[in-house]
């Protein structure tokens, strides 16, 4: 099987190439093969290309910039996903908590009503909607607060910053499960194995949710980040709260971002660990370790 794979230079297209390897011949578009913006020529280059299998994390993820930038926002996220799935062949699409607006109390399910706050939500929500308006065979896979060892993420952020600064006020009033890239691509790659092996993949096509389980606030995400520092930095930002309120931004964030899995474990045998236990496997990981006691001053 050759295996379309788009974004590979972003978090989960990068760990992708690797976790689709063993399903078949994987073909690495970056922005220069595949340019996702030129809508034009995406059934042309596809059509090239001849894949039996498109898989498609790449998208624009500037939230903020995305309020300015609204067109090319759209294009990516929303007229290139429809042109891939104007091709004919199946698909499994990326898409995002910010689908949904945040007010519901618990954890969002698939059939929950989307309402997205901003542009970078509305262009995901509509890329969605163009896939499944196809008709092709396909999984959406919405995920939420994605973080690695490369690229530009939290993660990445709050270790530099912890380092750079003398204190640090983080946002503890939006809600949701932090999810390692990598976890991503690993049960992404289960679950499509498993999905290819049914007689009629397209009798279980679909919008599923992939992330962490748990529940925590950017707050308590970076905290968990300056714990595991503190083993081998001796000298931390400090962390304090502060609510969004206090921390304007460009885009309107999703209070709530929790994203009920329940879905994807029944239908497919594959769900990702508490986000904590993710961010301590990840950090073990990639992460010089050091026996030197954690200190109180690093805790909150």
């Amino acid at each position: 099987m050759r295996i379309l794979l788009t974004g590979v230079n972003g978090q989960v297209g990068w760990e992708l190439q690797r976790t689709l390897a063993p399903l078949g011949e994987v073909i690495a578009a970056d922005r220069t093969m595949l340019d996702l913006a030129d809508s034009a020529t995406i059934r042309r280059t596809v059509a090239m290309l001849a894949p039996d299998l498109i898989v498609n994390p790449a998208a624009y993820t500037a939230v903020d910039r995305a309020e300015s930038e609204p067109g090319l926002a759209h294009a990516i996220n929303a007229t290139a996903p429809g042109e891939l799935a104007g091709c004919g062949i199946p698909l499994v699409h990326f898409s995002t908590d910010y689908v949904f607006d945040g007010r519901k109390s618990g954890t969002y399910a698939e059939a929950d009503r989307p309402n997205p706050l901003g542009v970078y939500g509305a262009s995901k929500l509509a890329g969605e909607q163009a896939v499944r308006h196809a008709g092709i065979p396909h999984l959406i896979l919405r995920t939420g607060w994605v973080y690695g060892v490369r690229g530009r993420n939290f993660l990445l952020t709050m270790q530099r910053l912890a380092r750079e600064r003398d204190s640090l006020a983080v946002v503890d009033d939006q809600f949701g499960a932090p999810t390692w890239s990598r976890l991503i691509a690993e049960a992404t790659a289960l679950a499509l194995a498993r999905w290819l092996e049914r007689p009629d993949p397209a009798a279980t096509s679909g919008v599923y949710h992939l992330a962490c389980g748990g529940r925590t606030s950017w707050h308590g995400f970076t905290a968990a980040i300056l714990a595991h520092m503190a083993t081998a930095d001796t000298k931390l930002a400090r962390l304090t709260a502060t609510p969004t309120s206090g921390y304007p931004t460009a885009a309107v964030r999703p209070a709530n971002s929790q994203l009920n899995c329940d879905k994807l474990a029944a239908r497919f045998g594959v769900r990702l660990p508490d986000w904590e236990a993710a961010l301590s496997l990840c950090l073990e990981q990639n992460l010089p370790r050091s026996t030197k006691p954690l200190s109180q001053e690093h805790m909150t």
